[in-house]
């Protein structure tokens, strides 16, 4: 059953960001930055942890999930520092995520020698 929720969560955040993107003029770039901010909100007011409790990967895997990360990592840090930790917290809580983000498409661009489209 987790499965299945995971699956019918995820498709459904998948399937409201394409009508999303087909209906609006927005840029992907914009809706990328969109969907971060909202699961931060979404975080912030307790909304989105019980979608994730439910939903699994569905709910975390998707830039929602990537903002609810920020917002854990926010909201710990300034726990523990303060003011600066507004600063610093969404940085160590997806330090890992990014590095490998990055790591990854730098070997997959060795690997596959992409080339500039005209």
């Amino acid at each position: 059953m987790d499965y299945i929720n995971a699956f019918w969560v995820g498709g459904l955040i998948c399937a409201l960001v394409q009508i999303l993107l087909d209906k609006t003029k927005l840029m992907p770039g914009r809706v990328m930055v969109l969907l971060v901010c909202s699961g931060v909100v979404l975080s912030a007011v307790g909304i989105y942890q019980p979608l994730t409790d439910y939903a699994g990967a569905g709910a975390s895997v998707p830039l929602l999930g990537f903002g609810q990360v920020l917002w854990k990592g926010m909201k710990k840090a300034i726990d523990k520092d303060g003011f600066i930790g507004l600063f610093t917290g969404g940085f160590t809580a997806c330090a890992v995520g990014v590095s490998a983000a990055l790591i990854f498409s730098y070997i997959a661009s060795l690997v596959c020698k992409p080339k500039m489209r005209e």
